[in-house]
């Protein structure tokens, strides 16, 4: 049974997201863990969380909820984003990140993300609201009132 909980500190088996992640030439775990490591991106300003999915002990993903610095408007923005490949297909991305879309929406009124780092990731966000736009440091926006949970 997959479990999301919000974390506090980096599970002791990140590595494994960031090993898998390494070897599939995508940087958001490895992102993850040295901004972790630097003090640089913990997670824990004001509206901001971390979560991860758990397959009864084992860790099948991660993925977080920040600040956006780039709109005009108050937003939240979906990062790091990630499941183990052999989860995948199961719900479990999902589950992230509708934890997170949730949590985003608790402090600001527009969530964004960039789904740039693989062909799936658009369709992705996509299937859960999030609509394509055309700006420098994101790719796609939700807003609250179009959400449905």
């Amino acid at each position: 049974m997959i479990r999301i909980a919000r974390i506090f500190e980096l599970p002791n088996d990140i590595g494994i997201l960031r090993a898998e992640a390494d070897g599939g030439g995508i940087r958001n775990m490895a992102l993850l863990v040295d901004e972790w490591a630097s003090g640089m991106q913990r997670f824990n300003r004001p509206g901001e969380a971390l979560f991860a999915a758990f397959d009864g002990d084992a860790l099948a993903g991660a993925g977080g909820v920040t600040g956006e610095p780039h709109t005009s408007v108050h937003a939240m923005r979906m990062r790091r984003l990630y499941v183990l490949q052999i989860h995948r297909r199961r719900g479990v991305g999902r589950l992230l990140a509708k934890n997170m879309i949730r949590h985003g929406f608790e402090s600001a009124p527009l969530l964004t993300c960039n789904a740039r780092a693989t062909p799936a990731a658009a369709p992705f966000w996509e299937a859960l609201g999030f609509r394509p736009v055309t700006a420098p440091n994101r790719t796609h926006e939700l807003r609250r009132a179009e959400f449905n949970p």
